[in-house]
């Protein structure tokens, strides 16, 4: 895909601190961007992400890329973080994006058929790679997301379809001061979004098949 004018991009998590980049980048390198906030798809209710699927099938029929850009964040210790935590983190950041993918694997079906190179990018983050003392939940949710997303890219490799997963270090977003549960820590200072998803994009138009934490280090 060396170009994107005029493919059609599905961003979920658009009002957020990288989907918004995305919005903004893909429509200047002249994509057709679908921006998905939460109030469009809530990615913890299986109805919600069926009739979302519908929705984007009905009207759009085909599509090229899926850019998962949402997430959740919680910090605290194996012993303080509650089950009900838990398991909203798995349900938004592992299980509510890969049946949103499956649910739209029809749409990407259909654009590879048309001859294009149509691409799911997942954002694992670099805490899939090194999962943290004191985010062990959070640090599971992303290392299912990037199992799932390295499996499934060799299967959809069968169909053209292309799976990137890119593993970003600590990136400015806002995202640890709107954590579920707990207290960030001192991270230091992070990314500059722009310049992460910059290299994402960069990724998509090269057809590169994998971002890990060493391809943002200078983002």
């Amino acid at each position: 895909m060396a170009t994107l004018e005029n493919k059609t991009i599905l961003v979920i998590g658009a009002n957020g601190g990288l989907g918004r980049h995305f919005v903004q980048q893909l429509g200047k390198s002249g994509a057709v961007v679908i921006s998905a906030s939460s109030s469009d798809v809530n990615l913890e209710n299986a109805e919600s992400i069926e009739r979302f699927a519908k929705h984007v099938l009905t009207n759009h029929g085909s599509v090229d890329g899926v850019v998962l850009a949402a997430g959740l964040v919680a910090f605290g210790s194996i012993v303080e973080t509650p089950a009900e935590v838990r398991e909203r983190l798995m349900r938004v950041n592992f299980l509510g994006q890969v049946d949103l993918v499956s649910a739209l694997l029809p749409a990407l079906t259909s654009s590879a058929e048309s001859g294009n190179a149509p691409f799911v990018l997942s954002i694992s983050g670099v805490i899939s790679e090194s999962p943290m003392a004191g985010l062990a939940a959070y640090s599971a949710s992303k290392t299912a997301l990037l199992g799932y997303a390295q499996a499934a890219a060799r299967e959809l490799r069968r169909a053209s379809i292309r799976w990137i997963d890119a593993r970003p270090g600590h990136t400015e977003t806002g995202l640890a001061v709107r954590a579920i549960f707990g207290q960030a820590p001192a991270f230091g200072a992070g990314l500059e979004p722009a310049a992460v998803v910059a290299r994402m994009i960069e990724a998509i138009k090269n057809d590169e098949k994998d971002l890990p934490s060493g391809s943002f280090l200078l983002a």
